[in-house]
């Protein structure tokens, strides 16, 4: 994941839409695929999101409206967008991109299933405040 494979194709254009909050990819097979912040920021592959191993993985959730308000890139490999909720630890590779170009029906419908079990919403004023953890309001009783 760190580097290409050389197989993979390579980006020819990078598009990012504010209006319609998409991403579009243009690769130089004749691939585009077109991704929405919401899509790119839920399938992120940090490890705030993915975790450190299989069934670490944090379910995003209430990011319906997020933005992406730069891309930077990272080498000549990969591009790390910077979303307007503060998330920015994600290096999306070119393999990457491609990887979530060609399966991004099934990751989303992987996604929507999974938020749906877990009760929860795309919508942020949908999705309750994270419990509290430990400590309380500082009451001994």
């Amino acid at each position: 994941m760190a580097g290409l494979d050389k197989d993979t194709p390579l980006p020819t254009e990078i598009k990012v839409q504010q209006k319609s909050r998409v991403m579009d990819v243009s690769f130089d097979n004749g691939r585009t695929f077109s991704f929405s912040f919401e899509f790119l920021r839920v399938c992120s592959p940090s490890a705030e999101v993915r975790g450190h191993g299989p069934g670490q993985e944090t379910l995003q959730v209430g990011k319906r409206d997020v933005d992406i308000t730069r891309v930077e890139p990272v080498g000549a490999y990969a591009i790390k967008p910077v979303f307007s909720d503060g998330h920015d630890s994600g290096i999306y590779s070119w393999d990457y991109l491609y990887l979530l170009g060609e399966n991004q029906d099934a990751l989303w419908a992987d996604y929507l299933a999974r938020l749906e079990a877990a009760g929860s919403s795309r919508d942020p004023a949908l999705v309750p405040p994270p419990a509290p953890t430990g400590g309380g309001c500082g009451h001994h009783h």
